[in-house]
C-alpha cells in the first residue's frame, strides 16, 4: 500500500507545477516511507506521484511513477494485485518485457497494453487504486478497487483535476480551498460517514467503489460501475449449491471455505514481515489458523485492550489462540490518557470524520505491529456484514418480518395517522423516538434498513438543525457521467438510501430482505466506514492491511446464499461457523460475541466527556446557529443519567473536530 497523487490539466495554458505536485505528494510521506516519485508529461499537462511503501519487490526498479516498454503509458498504484504471477506469465508469453524481477505493478502497465482498461480490470485481483496514463489517447483512467478497500479522491477546479489517495494532498494545492460541503455534513450525521461520491470538503469526491473514471484532455469525463456486490454473479466459476436439505447445505459450507482459504493463502504474498490482529473472535482466529497453513515461522499476532474499563478486553481469548497455533504474540494496554493524547492525529488521519471509536485501539495496535518491525497484517473485516455476525441485524429481520410486512399492507391513512400520533408522543417521551422514526419511514413507504452504522435518524436531526441545509450543486461533468445523482445533493437522506438500493432492485427485485440488507452494506457502511477507518488508521502507522474475507470471489459466492443459512435457527454466524469447526476451537467458535470497540461511553461519563460538551457547545456550528445548544445539552444529561447517547455525541464531536482542525486553523500537511 501507498500514497498517489495527480495533477491533470485540461487547459495547456494551466501548466502542472513539480513543486506543487511534490508538495502534494509529501503530505502523505506516512503511506510511503520507503520512497518518493513524480512524473510530468513534457507538455506538462500530466503530473503523477507517488509515496512507497516497500512489500512487494523492494528493488528501486520497482518504484513509481512506473512506465511501459516506450513510456506511452505510466502508472501511480496503491495497493496490491494478487494474481499478478499468472498475468505476468500470460503477458511475457504475448510478447511484453518487463523491467522489474516481480513486481506487480509492472502487471497493470503491459496489461492495459493488452487488453485494455475494461479488461485489465476484469482481469486484476486484488486491492487497489491507481491512475494510469495513456499518452496515445490523451487519456487518464482512475479505478478503485471493486470493493472499495483502498481510497481515491478527487476535484475539478478551475480546468484541473486533481486526484489523491487522501484528501489532504488535495487541499494542499493552492488553488483549492477547505470547506464543508452541508449536505454531505447532513448526511454524515446519519451514517458516521459521507457516502460516496461526497466528502466532507465540498467540491472534493471520493471514486465509490467498483468505479472507474476516465479524463481526456479535450475535456471528455467518463465514469461507470465496472463491478457491483450484487446475486448472480460467478455462476460460471462458482456454481451455486444444487442439493437439497443438508446436502446443499453443506455445499455452501465447503464452497466458502474453499474460497475463504485461496483468499487468505494470496494475501500472504509479501517481501517483508506480516501478522495478523487477533482479537480471539471468530473472524481473526480463522485468520491465525488459515495463514499457519501457508508459513512454516511462528505467525506475529497482535492485540490491544483496556486498562481502565477491563470488561470489553479479550486478551484471554486471544492468549488461547496464539499458545493453539503458536503465533509470537503482543499486546498492548490503553486507556483514556492515551486516547486523549491520540485525538488530534486522528483527526488529521481520517481526512474526513470517520465517527466510529474503534479508530483509537486500531492505531495502537497498528502501531504494536510497526513498532514489532511487521508492515503487512490481516484483519476480520467484511465477516460480519456477509454472515449476519451483528446481533441489530437480527433485530432487524425480526422487525421487518413480523411488523414491516403486514404493517405495509394497512392504508396509508392509518399508517399516516398512527406516525402522527407516534410523533406527538415521542415530544414528551424521548424513548419513543426509535419506533417513531420506523412509523414515519412506513407512512412515507420508505426503506426500513438505512445501514448497520446510523447514528442520528431524522427524527433527531430535525430537533439538531437550526434549520436544515439547503440543495447543493454538482460539477455538470459529473452529473452527466452518472458518478452523482442529483437526489443525494438534497437534504433528504432516504435520498442516498434509495439510490444505494437501485441497482439491486433493478437486477434482483423480490430477492430476500436479508441479501437487500447485505447489499447495503457494500454499498456505503463497509467501503466509506469500515475500510477507511482501517486503511487511514493503518496506514498512519505505515502498515498495510489486508482483507480476506472481502476477496471478491468470496464475495460473489456469499451474495447467493439464502436467507436461512445466513440466520439459521436465528443465530449469528450461522454458516461461518460450519465453515470454520475445527479450524479453531470450539470454544472461540460458541462463545458468545464481543465485537472490537472501546469503552468510549464511560469516558464520554467521564471528565473527558465534559471537555467535550465544551468542545461543541463553542464549536462553529452552534455559535453560528446550525446546531441548537440546547438540544446538544439534552444529549449529556441524557447521557449522564444513564441513556447511551454516546455514539451520537461521538459523531458531533468528531465532526466539530474536523472543522477546527481543516476549517478554521487549515492543517492541511
Amino acid at each position: 500500500m501507498c500514497g498517489i497523487a495527480g495533477i491533470f490539466s485540461f487547459a495547456a495554458q494551466r501548466p502542472v507545477d513539480l513543486a506543487v505536485l511534490d508538495r502534494m505528494r509529501d503530505t502523505m510521506v506516512h503511506r510511503g516511507p520507503d520512497g518518493a516519485g513524480s512524473w510530468i508529461s513534457a507538455d506538462r499537462r500530466v503530473g503523477l506521484a507517488h509515496r512507497r511503501l516497500s512489500i512487494i519487490d523492494l528493488s528501486d526498479a520497482a518504484s513509481q511513477p512506473m512506465a511501459n516498454e516506450d513510456g506511452a503509458v505510466l502508472v501511480t498504484f496503491n495497493g496490491e494485485i494478487y494474481n499478478y504471477r499468472p498475468l505476468r506469465q500470460e503477458l511475457a508469453a504475448a510478447g511484453h518485457r518487463y523491467r522489474t524481477d516481480h513486481s506487480d505493478t509492472e502487471v497493470l502497465v503491459h496489461g492495459y497494453e493488452q487488453w485494455g482498461i475494461d479488461g485489465l480490470l476484469q482481469r486484476i485481483e486484488g486491492d487497489y487504486a491507481f491512475a494510469l496514463w495513456d499518452q496515445r489517447t490523451g487519456t487518464l483512467h482512475l479505478a478503485r478497487d471493486r470493493i472499495g478497500v483502498k481510497p481515491l479522491y478527487f476535484t475539478l477546479k478551475d480546468g484541473v483535476a486533481l486526484f489523491a489517495s487522501e484528501i489532504k494532498a488535495i487541499v494542499a494545492h493552492p488553488a483549492t480551498s477547505a470547506e464543508v460541503d452541508p449536505i454531505a455534513m447532513y448526511h454524515y450525521l446519519s451514517f458516521l460517514t459521507t457516502p460516496a461520491p461526497l466528502t466532507m470538503f465540498k467540491g472534493i469526491y471520493k471514486l465509490p467503489a467498483g468505479w472507474r473514471m476516465s479524463l481526456k484532455l479535450d475535456g471528455g469525463i467518463k465514469a461507470r460501475r465496472y463491478w457491483d456486490a450484487l446475486p448472480g454473479q460467478g455462476a460460471e466459476q462458482f456454481a451455486t449449491a444444487r442439493g437439497r436439505g443438508v446436502e446443499r447445505e453443506q455445499e455452501f459450507v465447503d464452497a466458502v471455505r474453499s474460497r475463504l482459504v485461496a483468499a487468505v493463502d494470496k494475501r500472504m504474498m509479501s517481501d517483508v514481515p506480516f501478522g495478523v490482529f487477533l482479537s480471539g473472535g471468530i473472524d481473526s482466529s480463522t485468520n491465525v489458523a488459515l495463514m499457519s497453513r501457508f508459513t512454516s515461522q511462528p505467525l506475529n499476532t497482535f492485540t490491544v485492550g483496556y486498562k481502565d474499563h477491563t470488561h470489553l478486553n479479550e486478551l484471554e481469548y486471544a492468549e488461547r489462540v496464539s499458545r493453539k497455533f503458536n503465533t509470537r504474540h503482543h499486546q498492548v494496554l490503553i486507556d483514556k490518557n492515551d486516547m486523549m493524547g491520540y485525538l488530534e492525529r486522528l483527526i488529521h488521519h481520517q481526512d474526513e470524520p470517520l465517527a466510529d471509536w474503534v479508530c483509537i485501539p486500531l492505531y495502537f495496535v497498528s502501531k504494536l505491529a510497526k513498532d514489532s518491525g511487521v508492515t503487512v497484517v490481516q484483519v476480520g473485516e467484511g465477516s460480519d456484514e456477509q454472515f449476519i455476525g451483528y446481533p441489530h441485524y437480527l433485530k432487524y429481520v425480526r422487525l421487518h418480518r413480523y411488523f414491516w410486512k403486514p404493517y405495509g399492507r394497512m392504508p396509508d391513512y392509518v399508517r399516516t395517522a398512527v406516525a402522527q400520533a407516534a410523533l406527538t408522543l415521542s415530544s414528551v417521551f424521548p424513548q419513543f423516538v426509535r419506533p417513531t422514526e420506523f412509523l414515519g419511514r412506513a407512512a412515507k413507504r420508505r426503506e426500513l434498513f438505512w445501514s448497520g452504522a446510523t447514528a442520528f435518524l431524522d427524527l433527531y436531526k430535525e430537533r439538531l438543525y437550526g434549520s436544515a441545509p439547503s440543495p447543493q450543486a454538482a460539477p455538470d461533468a459529473l452529473l452527466q457521467a452518472g458518478l452523482i445523482s442529483p437526489d443525494v445533493l438534497e437534504p433528504d437522506t432516504h435520498n442516498v438510501v434509495k439510490a444505494l438500493y437501485a441497482p439491486f432492485d433493478a437486477r434482483r427485485e423480490g430477492s430476500d430482505f436479508v441479501t437487500r440488507m447485505v447489499y447495503n452494506e457494500f454499498k456505503l457502511r463497509l467501503p466509506e466506514l469500515l475500510l477507511m477507518r482501517v486503511d487511514k488508521v493503518s496506514m498512519s502507522t505505515s502498515v498495510e492491511a489486508r482483507v480476506p474475507f472481502l476477496d471478491h470471489h468470496l464475495v460473489e459466492l456469499t451474495m447467493n446464499l439464502p436467507e436461512h443459512l445466513r440466520i439459521g435457527r436465528g443465530a449469528q454466524k450461522y454458516l461461518l461457523k460450519k465453515v470454520v469447526r475445527g479450524l479453531i476451537p470450539d470454544e472461540i467458535v460458541d462463545r458468545e460475541k464481543m465485537g472490537f470497540g472501546a469503552p468510549m461511553s464511560e469516558w464520554l461519563r467521564e471528565d473527558f466527556g465534559r471537555h467535550v460538551e465544551s468542545r461543541l457547545l463553542g464549536s462553529h456550528f452552534v455559535r453560528t446557529g446550525v446546531f441548537r445548544g440546547d438540544f446538544i445539552k439534552r444529549l449529556f444529561a441524557n447521557h449522564r443519567s444513564g441513556r447511551d447517547c454516546a455514539v451520537l455525541i461521538w459523531a458531533l464531536f468528531n465532526l466539530t473536530e474536523w472543522y477546527t482542525h481543516w476549517i478554521e486553523r487549515g492543517s492541511y500537511a
